[in-house]
């Protein structure tokens, strides 16, 4: 077979091809006259997707980026977020099992993006391993709630127009999903069914779909209707610190005998005396480590740079049953040529039983108030220049087996209905109407701990290792007679509890919107069109009631033995360094030992909070698309201007003194509170046709991003053991900023781009968490509160606050190439190259300290989840048989969090990723397809870090290979 190259199309014959494109077959077709000359080559397949994706974003005028199913029923990559890392300037965030879950746009991280399915904007929120945020709770989008296959096309606009909703700093992202009319036949089944294997899950899962389309009364009505479920085992294993902290946070070590001054000071009821740290666990440590943690740690802070250790270092297991159905029903009818109705309807449930199982070192999170660190003893210590823990050797230390079950589920619905008719040639209207609902269920996270204190022979050991350190416990950890679950000791010690709670988060999205479109003129269309929007959020969460919370007594006769169970260790993940088998607790033989279904829950009654925001937002826009065709240079663009109105009410609750009529020891007031603002947003795109193949781009706007929902809850909380508390705030202002855009694109052969962009974005307001100091007695929190606590009412306690601050510029390049080899002879015209290349630098200023809320320390950094440097690139092969694609994806590292909210550190980060994947398929017959997939091939960790200078590990684990083999098929 052969192609053969066309010359770059006209603009207004490119609907035309995509159309064709759109339409094909899974593969390459030619067409022939009597005497065998080619008249014209059909390019079917992924390139003719990428060949659909090209041309619409050459007749675009703002600047989009998109991918296209290859064929009705089969998206290209198996996940949406993962398929997004071939558009410039998307960089993926991984979650849990290293599957994609968000996006970064430019820099701009996912809270800055907004996703529309089917044209109505819409929310995605579900949880996630503490490490990644423990769940969403704002706009970001949760793209791995979605099975791919129920979607055929997915846009990044990345320039905005005064007909696209306000909202996106970073970009509007667009999933469709496939309609009937568009099919190419009468009657369309395709059905795929998948095994799933992962190295480290090591099962083999199953992964399905299917599509039914079928056109009625002369094609003029259809009805399409998909499905698609897969289940994945997932397991991860690595090593977690929690944080990293100074020495001298906890109150320092345990002092040798005889070392002037004592730490801890005599105390006869904890048994700290001369010659014992705490009772039973006598003063071992060497006074060489001793004096080389003084040395570096003074009174009032750490002058000589401190030493800084892992808060909790813990190996963990995380394994994960997750179960994704989703399905689209379409009805299509189009009675003339003039008049087009749709009702889109789309479903879709993630549901997740996530078991995670750590062996903890605990005493290097608490102070002496709970025989935490100043009881443990430093027999050996080696530190590098900047004072991270190289290894050492420990005795009197509380370990932990923590065992979570963690069960949420994530339901999304969404209907719309959306109509246009075409008037007269020069006038159309069209209206959408819609609705969704994200609703995250999370009726169990249920964590039950034991201990084991006092422990001897610790051990932890970075030495020849890079991000996860060799430890050792002293203790056999498999054994349940070597660990406690029991009520807390007179002397301070822990020795088991539990904790849990059980939320709801519903988001529901109701849209209304008319679009009147007059075409004025042969260069001049004039659009309008009014949009009336209601976001509602809600959370509903209740909690156990006071006397049963951390309850941590075993009836008579039962004991750890009971409900322990054995965790399949690190070891044949990591490396023989690290440990085996381990103590976990089965959580369902707990319940029943403890008695856990009789136990009582409460709401608010008892300080449990079930906040809510409602924003209603109406707009309006005018907007003016010109074209002038008979210019030298052929000019075309949009200009226009969008006003919003935004009304807030927010809903929280505040701990409060408890009436005297409760039986509760905490209470919470509700609190309400109304806002009000609108904005103004101009934006123009303009496109230069300097050549028919060669275009130039500039576009300028004002956009405006909201707040995180989870930021604008009025809502109070603390934590007595750490004494910090969080306060929200209900009146934070969107982000706002002014953008800049301008790309130049050479279309240079059929399906062929070079392009380099230059992007701008003055940021002139932003929003962070500052942190203050702030007496308890003035937080307005009740006393009662601290009871049974180690803090009094005269603490200091660290307040966080999410505030209005500068923001910064933001600036990059982006690079981007699409090479089809169709200029090639023979066998080397099937071949084709995908690259692009972002680099974005930002400024920041970030406020570490304020006092009153004026700010007395700043630092300027990155932009938080940007990225400097993403780079994506694609090689692929495709003739009538056999395709093949590999895909390599890097992503420099970038800052999660500013400032780190650890001592002594500045930022939290992630360090840098590259992740390869790789797909096949071979037409076994014409209508049936093998099909081979392989996921991270590079066999990628994800690792976290805390300080820009130390860059300490913070969070890494393996991940494993995933392999996918399955049948495609098409009537």
């Amino acid at each position: 077979m052969s192609y053969k190259g066309l010359s770059a199309p006209a603009p207004r014959s490119v609907a035309i091809m995509a159309a064709m494109a759109f339409a094909s077959t899974t593969h390459a077709q030619s067409t022939s006259d009597p005497n065998g000359a080619i008249e014209e080559v059909q390019v079917t397949g992924f390139r003719a997707s990428l060949n659909t994706a090209l041309n619409q974003k050459r007749e675009s005028t703002a600047a989009v980026d998109s991918i296209v199913a290859e064929d009705i029923g089969k998206f290209p990559d198996s996940n949406l977020a993962e398929s997004m890392q071939r558009i410039p300037g998307v960089a993926l965030a991984r979650g849990d099992g290293g599957e994609g879950k968000n996006i970064s746009v430019r820099g701009l991280g996912a809270e800055f993006t907004r996703v529309r399915i089917n044209g109505m904007e819409g929310a995605s929120q579900t949880g996630s391993s503490d490490i990644y945020g423990a769940g969403n709770a704002g706009r970001s989008f949760d793209f791995n709630v979605f099975p791919t296959e129920i979607f055929s096309e997915l846009t990044v606009r990345k320039t905005p127009s005064a007909d696209i909703e306000e909202g996106s700093l970073g970009a509007t992202v667009d999933l469709r999903a496939p309609r009937p009319l568009s099919a190419e036949g009468d009657l369309t089944i395709t059905g795929t069914a998948r095994g799933v294997y992962n190295e480290v899950g090591d099962s083999v899962d199953p992964r399905f779909s299917g599509l039914i389309s079928k056109k009625f009364f002369d094609d003029t009505f259809g009805v399409l209707a998909s499905v698609a479920h897969s289940e994945r085992n997932i397991r991860e294993v690595g090593y977690s610190a929690v944080n990293i902290l100074p020495t001298y946070v906890n109150g320092g070590f345990c002092s040798p005998v005889g070392y002037t001054p004592q730490n801890p000071e005599t105390h006869a009821e904890k048994g700290a005396d001369a010659l014992n740290c705490s009772a039973n666990n006598p003063r071992t440590g060497s006074s060489e480590a001793y004096e080389l943690i003084q040395s570096r740690t003074g009174v009032s802070g750490n002058p000589g740079g401190g030493v800084f250790l892992p808060r909790i270092p813990r190996y963990l297991n995380s394994e994960q049953d997750a179960e994704r159905t989703g399905g689209t029903l379409t009805l299509e009818w189009q009675p003339t040529s003039d008049t087009h109705i749709a009702l889109d309807n789309l479903y879709s449930k993630y549901d997740v039983v996530r078991r995670d199982n750590y062996i903890d070192a605990l005493s290097f999170a608490r102070n002496a108030n709970v025989n935490g660190q100043p009881m443990v003893s430093v027999r050996e210590l080696e530190v590098d220049d900047n004072g991270t823990l190289v290894y050492g050797v420990f005795d009197g230390v509380n370990l932990r087996s923590e065992s979570l079950v963690d069960r949420f589920s994530t339901t999304f619905e969404q209907t719309n209905l959306s109509i246009s008719h075409l008037f007269s040639e020069d006038f159309e209207v069209k209206a959408l109407l819609g609705r969704s609902k994200s609703e995250f269920d999370n009726p169990e996270r249920l964590t039950v701990n034991v201990d084991s204190p006092n422990t001897d022979n610790f051990v932890i050991d970075f030495r020849n290792r890079d991000n996860i350190p060799a430890m050792s416990y002293g203790i056999n950890v498999n054994d349940p007679g070597n660990f406690n679950y029991a009520p807390r000791r007179g002397d301070g010690v822990v020795l088991g509890n539990f904790n849990t709670r059980n939320q709801r988060r519903v988001t529901e999205n109701t849209t209304a919107e008319v679009d009147i479109i007059w075409n004025f003129s042969p260069e001049f269309t004039f659009k309008f069109g009014v949009q009336a929007r209601e976001n509602d959020y809600k959370t509903h969460s209740v909690i156990i009631a006071d006397e049963f919370r951390g309850t941590s007594q075993l009836p008579e006769g039962t004991s750890i033995a009971d409900f322990s169970r054995t965790v399949q260790g690190v070891s044949n993940v990591l490396g023989s360094a690290t440990m085996g088998d381990y103590l976990g607790v089965d959580h369902e033989k707990w319940k029943d030992i403890v008695g856990f279904d009789d136990f009582i829950w409460c709401g608010a009654e008892c300080g449990a909070q079930s906040p809510a925001v409602n924003e209603k937002t109406n707009s309006a826009y005018l907007m003016a698309e010109f074209a002038f065709d008979q210019w030298r240079f052929p000019v075309r663009g949009d200009i226009g201007v969008r006003y919003i109105d935004t009304d807030q009410h927010s809903i929280g609750f505040i701990p409060t003194e408890t009436p005297e009529s409760s039986p509760y020891r905490t209470f919470a007031q509700r609190v309400e509170i109304d806002r009000q603002y609108d904005d103004l947003l101009p934006s123009s795109n303009v496109v230069v046709e300097f050549t028919p193949s060669l275009l130039g781009r500039l576009s300028i706007a004002e956009v405006m991003s909201r707040p995180d929902l989870g930021l604008l809850i009025p809502s109070g909380s603390m934590n007595p053991a750490t004494r910090t508390a969080s306060i929200g705030n209900a009146l934070l202002e969107p982000i706002r900023a002014k953008t800049y855009d301008v790309a130049l694109e050479w279309y240079f052969d059929e399906g062929a781009l070079a392009s380099i962009a230059y992007f701008k974005k003055d940021i002139s307001t932003y929003i962070q968490s500052i942190s203050s100091l702030v007496p308890y007695t003035e937080l307005g929190f009740p006393n009662t509160l601290l009871e049974g606590t180690a803090a009094d009412s005269d603490d200091l306690f660290t307040v966080n606050q999410a505030t209005n601050t500068k923001g910064g510029p933001l600036s990059g390049v982006e690079l981007n190439l699409q090479l089809p080899m169709i200029f090639l002879p023979g066998f080397w015209q099937d071949f084709g190259v995908l690259a692009n290349y972002t680099h974005v630098t930002s400024e920041i200023d970030y406020v570490l300290q304020s006092k009153e809320g004026v700010p007395t320390l700043t630092t300027t950094n990155d932009l938080i989840g940007l990225s400097e440097n993403a780079a994506s690139a694609t090689l692929y092969y495709e003739n009538d048989v056999f395709s093949f694609r590999t895909t390599g994806s890097y992503r420099s590292g970038y800052l999660r969090s500013v400032p780190s909210g650890a001592n002594d550190s500045d930022v939290l980060g992630n360090n840098s990723t590259f992740f390869v994947d790789a797909s096949a398929s071979y037409y076994l017959t014409d209508t049936v397809k093998l099909i081979f997939e392989a996921q991270n091939l590079t066999n990628e960790r994800n690792t976290l870090y805390i300080d820009s200078q130390r860059r300490d590990p913070l969070f890494e684990t393996e991940m494993g290979r995933t392999f996918t083999v399955g049948l495609n098929t098409k009537f």
